[in-house]
């Protein structure tokens, strides 16, 4: 069973992002408060869940929660912006949006910006510690997938269904064939991945 929470007797927020090593799509953050006695066994780091899993605890913590919010930054800002800020960006309108504002945030990760007057902690691999972080993992995750998979029906030679934009073998050699789309990030060097694939299929 995973922390409740990082600070005790307060309104936290569990922060976390989604889709920021792709090279394709938006990258998504969510924000979750959980009340404090919540408590789901299955629940940890959306990396570490099935597909199913992580459909099923995300009906738990949207019924559950006090509060959530899932926000998105697409990809021109994310080459505008570069992936960590454009990450940091989509946790900033994630809290905007909560309806509750909460006391305090807790964030996976080492690197945080701070939000108006809001005190807030880092926590590295804190997806797998407190459950209002992994809740927001899930939340992210898995409304990131859905845009990926809608996605996939406008550009389906991508197969964005299966791999959600990383960088998979398949995922590259389709930008080789078929060159790059309106969702892919320019910032992410994606010509000199193709430029890679071409040397090693032809060694």
């Amino acid at each position: 069973m995973l922390k409740s929470c990082f600070k005790k007797n307060c309104l936290e927020a569990g922060l976390d992002e989604a889709g920021r090593g792709c090279l394709a799509g938006p990258v998504y953050a969510a924000a979750v408060i959980l009340p404090p006695d919540f408590k789901d066994e299955l629940l940890r780091d959306s990396k570490m869940l099935t597909s199913t899993q992580r459909q099923k605890l995300r009906l738990t913590i949207e019924k559950n929660a006090i509060d959530y919010s899932v926000q998105a930054i697409d990809s021109i800002t994310i080459d505008k912006l570069n992936i960590l800020k454009a990450a940091i960006k989509a946790m900033h309108l994630s809290i905007d949006k909560l309806k509750i504002k909460p006391q305090h945030l807790l964030i996976d990760g080492n690197y945080f910006i701070n939000y108006k007057k809001l005190p807030h902690k880092t926590i590295v691999k804190g997806d797998n510690t407190y459950m209002n972080i992994a809740a927001a993992s899930i939340l992210a995750k898995t409304y990131r997938d859905e845009k990926m998979e809608e996605l996939h029906l406008q550009f389906p030679e991508y197969y964005w269904n299966k791999n959600k934009g990383y960088g998979t073998r398949l995922h590259v050699e389709a930008i080789r064939n078929h060159g790059l789309t309106p969702y892919h990030r320019r910032s992410f060097h994606v010509k000199s991945l193709q430029m890679e694939l071409f040397h090693a299929t032809q060694s």
